[in-house]
């Protein structure tokens, strides 16, 4: 097996220098710390976490606070956030933070000091938790988060303009020329089922129109499912639905189904997320894509770079991009 001494040897430098090098010291000049790259590579030497974290104080774990059920959502996810870390040396300790009861701030503190991370990613809905970033601030834990609002006391802050891309929903289904047009919204409590809102509210103002018809799940398919079946009941029912997320979006295609409607002809559906349910859907979802996993390899990087007494203040933002697939098309006319 290959020793730190063996790569000192074969760059021709001191252990000492190695040992700086990979723990990406300030301290080497450019030159010296190419050569000892290369070796590394050359010989596939792979550091040992626990002489790493003696040298250096650290852990080299990271953490992730979340409080999120949906698996579509925290796949991509994880993978962001646990391909930056490797890249660095770091390994990924997650965290679900319990909903309702107890303290969440007290919650995510007792995590922090148990497993001894050196830093914290926090996700909505607990980043938008008042004072979790600043208690994770008091016990000198770095802290970044994702949102779709702004945020105050985290190192830094990648905010997905989640109200905008919901306007252009309302854009593309009126220029579709839908008028009678619901959504399916998301729960009233979460920063993000009301920026959807928002942002949907206002596209239609934009066209002089209202929601036709409102219903609220809690981004989860059986809520999907009840909120879906009130909305299509009416006599009058919608010409297209937009759904806060893409798990209620496939309720409503179910619901809709089981009504004997066809997709896009007599309703049009949207969903929002941009997960791979999208494209297993048939019709394959219309929705607001997220890059959920670069979105998450972005604040990780961010994270590191902190911990490593590096970094800059470069604001963090995300393209969300409307993904047109075959469950959203032209109002029926007759």
């Amino acid at each position: 097996m290959t020793t730190i001494a063996d790569v000192a040897a074969r760059a021709g430098v001191s252990i000492r220098t190695v040992s700086r090098v990979l723990n990406r010291s300030p301290l080497v000049n450019a030159a010296t710390r190419e050569q000892v790259e290369a070796v590394v590579a050359a010989l596939q030497f792979r550091p040992s976490a626990r002489a790493r974290g003696l040298a250096t104080g650290r852990s080299f774990l990271l953490g992730l606070a979340h409080n999120d059920r949906n698996a579509l959502v925290l796949d991509p996810l994880q993978r962001g956030i646990v391909g930056a870390a490797a890249a660095r040396g770091y390994e990924l300790v997650v965290h679900p933070v319990a909903p309702g009861g107890g303290d969440p701030v007290a919650d995510v503190l007792d995590f922090a000091g148990r497993s001894r991370v050196d830093g914290m990613v926090v996700v909505p809905p607990v980043s938008g938790i008042a004072g979790v970033a600043e208690a994770l601030g008091g016990i000198g834990v770095p802290a970044v988060a994702l949102s779709s609002v702004a945020l105050s006391g985290y190192g830094a802050v990648l905010v997905s303009d989640e109200r905008g891309a919901a306007r252009a929903v309302a854009d593309h289904l009126v220029a579709l020329g839908h008028r009678r047009i619901a959504l399916l919204s998301g729960p009233g409590d979460a920063p993000s089922a009301r920026e959807r809102r928002a942002g949907f509210l206002a596209g239609l103002a934009a066209h002089d129109l209202t929601l036709a018809q409102e219903a609220e799940g809690d981004y989860g398919f059986d809520s999907g499912v009840a909120a879906a079946t009130r909305l299509l009941a009416s006599d009058l029912r919608p010409t297209a639905i937009f759904a806060a997320n893409d798990v209620m979006a496939a309720a409503v295609l179910k619901v809709a189904a089981g009504r004997g409607l066809d997709v896009p002809g007599d309703l049009s559906v949207i969903g929002f997320d941009g997960s791979i349910l999208a494209r297993m859907l048939t019709p394959a979802l219309t929705t607001v894509h997220r890059p959920i996993a670069d979105m998450a390899a972005a604040v990780t990087t961010r994270l590191i770079d902190r911990i490593e007494g590096g970094g800059d203040d470069t604001p963090l933002s995300a393209a969300l991009s409307l993904l047109v697939g075959g469950s959203c098309g032209p109002v029926r006319r007759g």
